[in-house]
């Protein structure tokens, strides 16, 4: 029997690191190579097999529960990928600053109430539609990622999945809504800087294409509302089942959201399958070559002195934005109830546990990495002709945006 106290070396965590480097680089050295989600595989099981041997070996039950929540991971994204799909929101607003922050706030609300995932499958597309006139729609979807993709889904555990952990250790279900005030002011933030930004870039758009958005409007009708009642039904698996009925129910409502659903409406939301698994073969390498860094960090995580909410926010950001924000979570939590603090909620106080939330769910925004659904935008956006920033260049954007926004909410929530 190996023992359950095998920590890996620091060494071990160069493969996770080259996959981020992959992930990074190739897109701008080798666009024509990246371009092939088999070959994202291929790179991925190149740099996921040695630590998959050694975890094999070493730690089969890491292994496992990693493999597990891989599954459940991606088994609920292609849910709601698949269901979303078959809802299509034709119509055709004028892409002004008001008409695209009402697409963000919209987004930031629903994505508590279904999934990151789900709001952002659902209003991807419209708004795409919406900005086709238009120029400069980079920034609008960037922060599409930032609000509907990420900040949005902090008020229900079904929002995020960390937040849904929470939920199954104890964490009661109407807990998360203390977190309103935090998303209420983070939201207001970025709302602010984001109309701001584009009533600028609104400006310099060519008069002929700002009189076709003018003109060419259309009123927003909902087709394929029976996919609806199939989203909700995800919810409530989510909420009510475990697994494995928890997936087998998410994937019979998808086969029956694909089989059922008239293909004139994925067809005209341009439905392909290239996202979710572009997804799945990058979140494939990312789960197994991730088990050395939190490997470490759970074995010296206490040697990093993170004792103070603002502590725990920053730490626990930092680290989902490279890696899977829902074993970042659960590790914090067990860092935080090992430091002997009072037991307010699930063996932590209270304050660090609104640290840890906010910092899994918001700092996922960082990179396209941070969390599932930054990818599936960023490749829709790219497949309707948006030119998406690479993944250092959404960093220049979040580290301009995000961070003193970050700053802001330590200062008025985490402060001493």
């Amino acid at each position: 029997m190996h023992t359950s106290g095998f920590v890996p070396s620091v060494a071990w965590t160069l493969p996770f690191v080259a996959l981020l480097l992959s992930i990074a680089v190739l897109p701008l050295t080798a666009p024509h190579f990246w371009e092939s989600n088999l070959r994202k595989l291929g790179v991925a099981a190149l740099l996921g097999v040695p630590v998959l041997v050694l975890y094999a070996g070493e730690k089969p039950e890491m292994l496992r529960h990693a493999g597990e929540s891989y599954v459940s991971f991606i088994v609920l994204l292609a849910g709601l990928f698949v269901i979303s799909g078959g809802i299509l929101l034709e119509g055709d607003l004028e892409a002004t600053p008001r008409t695209n922050a009402a697409f963000l706030g919209l987004g930031a609300v629903l994505a508590s109430f279904v999934g990151t995932t789900g709001a952002s499958m659902l209003l991807i597309r419209p708004l795409l539609q919406t900005n086709r006139e238009r120029k400069h729609v980079t920034h609008t979807v960037v922060f599409f990622i930032f609000l509907v993709s990420n900040i949005g889904g902090c008020l229900t555990p079904l929002g995020d999945p960390p937040l849904f952990l929470g939920y199954l250790l104890g964490v009661p279900f109407t807990w998360t809504f203390r977190l309103f005030v935090p998303w209420l002011v983070t939201t207001a933030l970025l709302l602010t800087i984001y109309v701001l930004w584009d009533r600028r870039a609104h400006a310099t758009e060519a008069p002929a294409d700002l009189k076709r958005d003018f003109y060419e409007v259309r009123r927003l009708r909902v087709a394929g509302k029976e996919n609806l009642v199939l989203l909700l039904g995800v919810l409530a698996a989510v909420a009510f089942l475990r697994e494995p009925w928890r997936e087998l129910a998410i994937v019979g409502l998808a086969a029956f959201s694909f089989a059922r659903t008239d293909p004139a409406l994925r067809r005209a939301n341009r439905f392909t399958f290239y996202p979710i698994l572009e997804v799945a073969a990058l979140f494939a390498g990312i789960f197994v070559t991730m088990l050395p860094a939190l490997d470490l960090l759970r074995a010296r995580g206490a040697e990093l002195g993170v004792r103070e909410p603002w502590q725990f926010f920053w730490a626990t950001g930092a680290l989902s934005s490279f890696l899977d924000n829902a074993p970042t979570y659960l590790t914090f939590l067990a860092l935080g109830q090992g430091l002997g603090l009072p037991a307010e909620v699930v063996g932590v106080p209270e304050a660090i546990l609104k640290a840890i939330s906010l910092g899994a769910v918001f700092m996922g925004a960082n990179t396209y990495i941070g969390n599932g659904p930054n990818f599936m935008v960023r490749s829709i956006a790219e497949e309707r002709g948006v030119p998406m920033p690479s993944f250092g260049g959404y960093m220049l954007y979040s580290g301009a945006v995000l961070l003193p926004v970050f700053v802001v909410v330590t200062l008025l929530f985490f402060r001493t």
